[in-house]
């Protein structure tokens, strides 16, 4: 007796059973990919608001429908081998000793070859083009670059617009279609600055200066977030992007402007002190080079600087030996203003206070 006249009285059952697991499992998937857009996700980085974040969404969709070339025939002809060739069906070729198909391999090669290839010339296209520090031509000539200089703080966002003499914490507040350069650094643990909506995401780094340049072509506020873990206030570490007109950014600006409270060193060296959850602050009569003073701190000596005693120097930029001597003059944690005013005279002399502690006390 032959094998094929044992088994057509199964192939019947066979066949009805695996057809009805298949439709209902057809059935699941459907279901669970139609719960996919009311699950509430914002998919921030395919919604941008500007020219960067929108070339950076094509590159992402290019990128995966390219890919999907590979991975959509491969689930597919995995689904129809399993098919085709499963037990039951005695229709299929049967051929245990095949083992190379030149056909196959030209397939299984060629593609991927130049699947890599495609994306090789376009992800050194878009690298260049993307660049973070490559500036944004103005829209207008009347609208020149937004200057921002961003210090990551512990856990906290510190943003200086120095042309204005204007700082905030955890608010950014940019006018729509113009160019905004930004400089960013952090005052001692690595983090990310990221604002999804309008592109590039970039580290800031203490002792060292990094460049952004982005632009917003929509008004509203969007979600600026640290995207590099920092610790423990790192869950907190998040401040809105305010994108206004630039008549409501002018009169932002004279606001702000007109707050009673300043930003100099003390004040800096008491915002620097770690906390999770910090309000949205504004300050007006920034301290000229703060930001400048915040990445050169932790330098060696400078400028022909003199070597203090405690490791720290006298550099010569007043405003990293304001914020030095700030964080030197806390006495139990707190600061003490009056040592700090008593020494100015001798740092403007250029030499190191005797009463001048470590910065680590």
């Amino acid at each position: 007796m032959s094998m094929h006249n044992v088994s057509l009285p199964r192939r019947g059952r066979a066949d009805t059973t695996p057809g009805t697991h298949w439709r209902t499992w057809c059935a699941r998937v459907a279901a669970a990919m139609a719960m996919v857009p009311m699950s509430g996700c914002t998919m921030e980085l395919f919604d941008p608001k500007g020219s960067v974040g929108e070339q950076e969404k094509h590159l992402i969709l290019i990128a995966l429908g390219v890919m999907l070339l590979v991975v959509i025939p491969v689930i597919v002809l995995t689904l129809v081998f399993f098919w085709r060739y499963r037990e039951t069906n005695t229709a299929a070729t049967y051929s245990p000793k095949w083992s190379h198909s030149t056909r196959i391999e030209v397939v299984v090669w060629t593609i991927p070859v130049i699947i890599v290839v495609a994306l090789a010339v376009m992800i050194w296209e878009t690298t260049h083009k993307l660049d973070p520090y490559q500036p944004i031509e103005p829209i207008a000539a009347d609208k020149p670059p937004v200057r921002v200089e961003v210090v990551a703080l512990n856990w906290k966002w510190l943003f200086i617009y120095p042309d204005y003499k204007v700082a905030t914490v955890n608010k950014l507040v940019l006018p729509v279609d113009t160019p905004v350069e930004f400089k960013i650094t952090a005052e001692s643990l690595m983090n990310a600055f990221f604002i999804p909506q309008l592109g590039s995401m970039v580290y800031a780094m203490s002792g060292m200066q990094t460049k952004l340049h982005l632009i917003a072509s929509e008004t509203g506020t969007y979600a600026g977030m640290s995207s590099a873990y920092s610790g423990p206030g790192f869950s907190d570490m998040h401040f809105k992007a305010h994108v206004t007109s630039q008549g409501d950014f002018d009169k932002w600006v004279k606001e702000a402007q007109a707050v009673p409270d300043t930003l100099d060193a003390p004040t800096y060296v008491k915002l620097e002190q770690p906390g999770t959850a910090a309000p949205v602050a504004v300050y007006a009569n920034v301290m000229p080079g703060l930001f400048d003073a915040v990445v050169g701190k932790y330098m060696g000596p400078m400028d022909g600087g003199a070597q203090g005693t405690q490791g720290m120097r006298v550099s010569g930029n007043s405003a990293i030996d304001d914020i030095i001597a700030a964080a030197n003059c806390r006495v139990d944690g707190q600061l003490d203003s009056r040592a700090l005013l008593a020494q100015r005279p001798e740092r403007e002399a250029g030499a190191q206070p005797a009463s001048q502690r470590a910065l680590t006390e």
